[in-house]
């Protein structure tokens, strides 16, 4: 699996979260919601470190990742982060491998 930040999402989370290189990004499932391919479930996101990397990418000193334990939510598909303009907020897409 890959993870995919766009450049304008990547400029979304700096300006949100207030990132400093050396800062984590994880994605992860959790309860309630629902996403594209996922029923009661949705994308959760917190600052953390890696521990455990199912896979990641690295940006501008900024590490985005998913941990084998949510392999579960991922499983299947690539994970792409993007901004949305309408929304002023980001997207996900899963795209199936």
């Amino acid at each position: 699996m890959e993870i995919n930040i766009t450049e304008s999402a990547n400029k979304w989370f700096h300006e949100e979260m207030d990132l400093e290189e050396g800062d984590g990004i994880r994605f992860l499932g959790k309860l309630y919601g629902k996403t594209e391919v996922h029923d009661n479930f949705s994308v959760g996101l917190r600052i953390d470190e890696p521990q455990d990397v199912l896979a990641e990418k690295k940006i501008n000193g900024i590490t985005y990742f998913i941990e084998k334990m949510d392999d579960w939510f991922f499983s299947g598909y690539d994970f792409e982060v993007d901004y949305d303009e309408e929304t002023e907020d980001i997207k996900y897409k899963f795209i199936k491998q």
